[in-house]
């Protein structure tokens, strides 16, 4: 029985960390994630792809949204110099297809 509540919690978390639209902030200590963004592909935890719509931005599609409002953002983030700091590395990608987690 435990097995299984904490099974549903684990997987519901992972959902709700899921989501793409984004807020940028100037503050480490407010941000919900700490992104460093790779030169390389394959040093990437997430390809990520920008759109100028909002409503490409679903969950675990990479396809991000930069929002200027930080009510309406799934995820606040902070930009790091440092990989060693970074919760995510990112790549970013000219084209949608290569979008998502690897």
């Amino acid at each position: 029985m435990k097995t299984t509540v904490l099974s549903i919690i684990l997987l519901c978390l992972s959902f709700g960390l899921s989501a793409q639209k984004v807020y940028v902030t100037d503050s480490k200590s407010s941000a919900d994630k700490v992104v460093y963004v790779s030169d390389w592909k394959s040093d990437a935890d997430m390809v990520v792809y920008v759109s100028d719509w909002k409503s490409d931005a679903k969950k675990d599609s990479g396809i991000w949204y930069f929002t200027d409002s930080r009510s309406d953002a799934d995820w606040v983030i902070y930009f790091t110099d440092w990989k060693s700091d970074a919760d995510i590395v990112i790549y970013y990608s000219d084209w949608k297809s290569d979008a998502g987690w690897k």
